[in-house]
């Protein structure tokens, strides 16, 4: 799942956190929208950035510089 999906998960369903599961539907993690809202923000995103990327600290990297 991309961030941009997401974030529009999230508003949909007008919460703050999203859980993260595998494929096993085994939690992997979470992340807020504050979390997704500041990667968006930050000069290293794409539209195609994954929420495992977010998860594996790739993205998350790029969103603290």
């Amino acid at each position: 799942m991309t961030v941009e999906v997401a974030l529009a998960v999230m508003a949909g369903a007008r919460v703050e956190h999203l859980a993260i599961c595998d494929g096993d539907d085994e939690n992997t993690g979470c992340v807020s929208l504050a979390q997704l809202a500041g990667l968006r923000e930050s000069a290293a995103y794409t539209d195609r950035v994954r929420l495992r990327d977010v998860l594996d600290g790739g993205a998350a990297v790029a969103m603290a510089a």
